[in-house]
């Protein structure tokens, strides 16, 4: 049901984002009196699910789900129409308007993804605000992982600074050691700071793990409700018990039980519960799975996260600020799959691992983040200077507007049939990676 829902969002959230892309290709296009032959959602090789025609265009939905497209007459795109180009630009053609036109026709998807991106942040401030968790008040510290130990820290650290600089919230700690940005962590524990350096190779390891294994927010593993069938009910736990260890191990927080609970399944072994104050054990019987079937209290009803509200016209200036802090950032990413310590075919993932950033349950909210950001990286992808994508268009444009003429029609058809070729390569590459890691 979890993948049913995902997959749901994943592509209710796709289809949105072609559609605003291809709108901003299609309204600059018809504000200069270009004509659009078809306006897809989809690509439709062979046939399509459904399409209907109103004026000189052809709107319809395509089968293939890898994007979707705008036929501008006069225009060498993915349908390479070699017919058309062979015969004289009429007025109404792509190729028959000034280049300065064409260029903003071009430009039209990419600005649209990023106004969406920044429509949907406006609203979400408005609306409920920027919800975040100051580092200070993860007041149970972290969870170190085999990452996390490789470079000094330990669970229940305080992480107090970062290069000698105050940490900020959750996210950006993160987003900081992502980048490869942290040379230096000062933590407290027991009491004491502490100071270590970050090791030069932890960067790419870091990336090769995709995250993973790193650091968690630590907090207690407070049972909020049960699945049918759970262990954890059978064995004696109620609502509101805390579990805080299991085979006479301690292990105080969530993710400390998830690391431990694997080295008892199919066993039969005891609880320790936390009651009103009392510590108990209780015997309980782990299956094969290693769970014990119980929910867990939302962390952030435990932390206290904080909210910045704003009225209407504060919101406006705050999500245009985060759509560009948003783009900027994906940009300084795209740049990390250059540096030496980064596999760039390992970095890179397909439809599964976008898929997998959705809430396993429908939820609006993180739907709607999650739209706002792939929007921005669909239009950072799409401006990228190759043939076959926008920016590959632009490029040409740029080069007709500074050099005064046209690249010739041929040498258009042959980068547009290599782009293509490129992109086709990537898109298998990029889910045969997701498949690999689903193996491994």
């Amino acid at each position: 049901m979890e993948i049913l829902i995902k997959t749901l969002q994943f592509f209710l959230s796709l289809s949105v984002l072609i559609v605003i892309h291809e709108m901003g290709h299609f309204l600059f296009a018809r504000l200069f009196n270009i004509r659009v032959e078809k306006f897809y959602l989809f690509f439709n090789p062979w046939f399509s699910l459904f399409k209907i025609r109103r004026g000189e265009t052809t709107y319809g939905m395509g089968w293939l789900p890898l994007g979707g497209y705008v036929k501008i007459s006069g225009m060498i795109d993915e349908s390479m129409d070699k017919e058309q180009m062979k015969q004289p630009p009429k007025p109404y053609e792509f190729r028959a308007k000034p280049a300065w036109q064409r260029l903003i026709v071009m430009v039209g998807g990419v600005f649209f993804n990023v106004i969406l991106a920044a429509l949907i942040y406006i609203f979400m401030m408005f609306f409920i605000g920027d919800e975040y968790l100051p580092v200070e008040n993860m007041k149970y510290g972290i969870v170190a992982e085999e990452l996390g130990r490789d470079i000094g820290l330990e669970t229940g650290d305080h992480i107090v600074a970062l290069n000698g600089e105050d940490t900020g919230d959750w996210v950006e700690l993160r987003s900081k050691f992502a980048r490869g940005e942290v040379e230096e962590v000062t933590v407290e524990r027991d009491d004491s700071l502490i100071t270590f350096s970050v090791p030069e190779d932890f960067f790419g390891k870091l990336i090769s793990a995709r995250g993973q294994n790193f650091i968690s927010i630590r907090y207690p593993f407070i049972v909020d409700g049960f699945l049918d069938g759970s262990t954890a009910k059978e064995a004696g736990v109620e609502v509101g018990d805390h579990i805080k260890g299991i085979g006479g191990q301690e292990t105080w927080s969530f993710m400390e039980f998830v690391q431990t609970i694997g080295n008892y399944a199919g066993e039969e072994t005891t609880l320790m519960v936390e009651r009103n104050g009392q510590t108990m054990e209780l015997p309980i019987s782990i299956p094969e799975e290693a769970v014990v079937g119980a929910y867990l209290k939302d962390p952030f009803e435990i932390l206290q996260t904080e909210v910045r509200n704003y009225s209407f016209f504060a919101a406006i200036p705050a999500g245009v600020e985060r759509a560009y802090t948003t783009t900027r950032d994906y940009f300084r990413d795209l740049g990390l799959l250059f540096k030496p310590e980064v596999s760039a075919r390992e970095s890179l993932g397909g439809f599964i691992t976008i898929g997998g950033i959705f809430s396993p349950t429908w939820d609006w909210v993180h739907f709607w983040t999650m739209t706002a950001f792939l929007s921005i990286i669909l239009a950072v992808m799409n401006i990228l200077p190759i043939p076959a994508l926008d920016g590959g268009h632009v490029m040409f444009l740029l080069y007709e507007i500074i050099a005064g003429r046209k690249p010739p029609e041929k040498f258009m058809e042959y980068a547009q049939m290599v782009g293509m070729l490129l992109l086709l390569s990537l898109i298998l590459l990029v889910n045969l990676n997701d498949v690999l890691r689903l193996f491994r």
